[in-house]
């Protein structure tokens, strides 16, 4: 890790190199907040992390590659974070391993009935274990008498169930073909009970913690997926990549400052449905 110019406000952002990584990223430069990018996936850290540079000069944006199901390498990340005497405010717990579809064709986890829990406990390790991780050694480690701020990057599949017919092109739920897994909506039905528990556990911090939910965004899905998750969404489209910027801006925003415990839903009203 890079000694840097400056020491203070820094926001972590876990699952840096995913989809969403970059516009969380981009959304908390454009408030002139230095960065802590962390992630698996070194290559595109390192592209991530050039193009940010690039765009903020003035800011300090830094990356390192992190396993944050790893309780231990967690630990040692923060400790060198205070030994370097960098002072972060803000926790952006974006990391999660999204499953694509299943297959009943397939000859393993082709339904939920022989889905195996070792599989299970791979999926939700990262959404569930990786985002604890993240939380207890950011409240474990934030300079005494700083306010902190932690979102937690939930989904609409942490609210409602998935509707396994738009994953199928026939639409038919009794002969389904393809289907979503279920461990990405126990992942992230479990990080809004964690958003919670939070919240009220570290107040006296002054610790605020908020859950931001996810409608779709389009990353080159199948087509047939697309019309038929957008018939289901009032506003009738997906989501695009940099759409959710603002919603970051307003949660980690210090006038936001009597918000806590709360799931901020932005899904073009498709849980309202």
């Amino acid at each position: 890790m890079k000694q840097l110019l400056s020491q203070n406000n820094y926001a972590i952002i876990t699952g840096a190199a995913g989809l969403l990584g970059y516009f969380h990223a981009e959304a908390l430069a454009e408030r002139k907040i230095n960065l802590i990018l962390i992630d698996l996936n070194k290559k595109n850290l390192e592209k991530i992390s050039k193009i940010l540079k690039k765009k903020y000069k003035r800011l300090n944006i830094i990356y390192k590659v992190v396993d944050i199901t790893n309780e231990s390498k967690i630990q040692k990340f923060f400790t060198e974070l205070k030994i370097r005497k960098i002072k972060f405010k803000y926790l952006i717990n974006n990391a999660e391993k999204n499953p694509k579809m299943m297959n009943l064709k397939s000859k393993k986890n082709n339904s939920l009935e022989n889905y195996s829990s070792k599989d299970l406990r791979k999926d939700i390790d990262v959404g569930i274990i990786g985002t604890f991780n993240c939380c207890k050694y950011f409240g474990k480690n934030i300079s005494s008498g700083q306010s902190g701020i932690i979102v937690n990057i939930s989904s609409d599949l942490g609210i409602n169930a998935p509707d396994q017919r738009v994953y199928d092109k026939k639409k038919n739920i009794r002969n389904v073909r393809n289907f979503k897994p279920i461990s990405y909506s126990i992942s992230k039905h479990a990080i809004n009970g964690i958003t919670k528990y939070i919240a009220t556990f570290w107040a006296h911090k002054n610790i605020r913690c908020n859950t931001l939910s996810l409608g779709a965004v389009l990353n080159n899905q199948p087509s047939f997926l697309i019309k038929n998750q957008k018939d289901k969404i009032p506003l009738n489209r997906w989501a695009k990549k940099n759409e959710y910027k603002s919603a970051i801006q307003f949660l980690t925003d210090e006038k936001n400052s009597y918000m806590t415990g709360q799931n901020l839903i932005i899904d073009g009203g498709r849980t309202i449905w």
